[in-house]
């Protein structure tokens, strides 16, 4: 099946490249883009010119594209991969060793200039990533990442019972890996979720204009119930005071009736119940 293609081309373009620092100097090896020689620099993770990766059994500087060589007697530097200075090399303990050079072993070694191939075994020779793994380290899990997407070309199919594949990769990851890589069209679901959003606002609003109309009833009706309150107030307040009748004095005295038994020099008081008292009797 094709989608088993897919995952082991990705398993192999996720193999991150290594800084190769030395162990003694604790210098980056960095490959020069001019005139292809080998200089050791202070680590830089973000520069691609210390970037190295292993494609097989070279070494391969990922901003000049060019592989780790061996040129003369013992002189280093990149040339172009698969041309005649092109050296494979050979990893062991954090040791590079030039592979069919001579009987007598010699190592990748830093020194003051860069680095030069000699016969010591220090830790001039060792050769680590930025979390002090060793380069061989990084070759054996890259092998591994190969051989796993040699073994995935074999499997044709699978079945629903079959829980583990070649790969090593269980059903459901593998799931997850197909749904990441899958292609299908997605319009409709796009048209769904933009029509219920269409649906969405328009139900809000709705809601908002009742809430607007309910609150404007319920201001009236407040405001009716002011005023109500405030006639009722008014209301009661005049009925509590007694209004006073005036009277002009040509009517006091046509309405003042005149007792009969009154006498020269009395002094009568006409009281509010329409009585009258003399106030000085005999």
């Amino acid at each position: 099946m094709k989608f088993f293609w897919i995952i082991p081309f990705f398993l192999l373009q996720g193999t991150e490249a290594f800084l190769m620092k030395n162990a003694k100097v604790k210098l980056c090896l960095q490959a020069s883009p001019q005139n292809g020689n080998l200089l050791l620099e202070d680590c830089n993770p973000e520069s691609d010119f210390q970037d190295w990766s292993w494609q097989g059994d070279s070494l391969m500087n990922h901003g000049t594209q060019s592989c780790l060589s061996v040129v003369g007697a013992n002189r280093v530097q990149t040339s172009l991969c698969g041309s005649v200075g092109y050296t494979s090399w050979n990893c062991s303990n954090s040791l590079l060793s030039p592979l069919g050079r001579s009987p007598e072993a010699v190592y990748l070694v830093a020194n003051r200039k860069g680095v030069t191939l000699s016969d010591m075994r220090g830790p001039k020779a060792q050769w680590q990533d930025v979390a002090d793994r060793s380069v061989c380290e990084e070759r054996a899990e890259q092998d591994g990442y190969f051989f796993a997407a040699l073994a995935s070309t074999h499997v044709y199919d699978y079945s629903e019972d079959n829980a583990t594949l070649a790969l090593g990769i269980d059903q459901e990851k593998l799931e997850e890996l197909l749904w990441f890589f899958r292609t299908e069209e997605s319009s409709t679901w796009n048209y769904s979720v933009l029509a219920l959003s269409f649906v969405a606002m328009i139900l809000g609003l709705v809601l908002l204009a009742i809430n607007i109309v309910q609150n404007r009833r319920r201001k009236i009706y407040m405001y009716r119930e002011a005023v109500q309150t405030a006639q009722q107030a008014e209301l009661e307040a005049k009925q509590a005071l007694k209004p006073v009748q005036e009277y002009s004095p040509a009517e006091l005295r046509r309405e003042e009736p005149v007792p009969q038994d009154e006498r020269s020099g009395e002094v009568v008081v006409q009281w509010k119940d329409g009585t009258f008292t003399s106030l000085y009797t005999e």
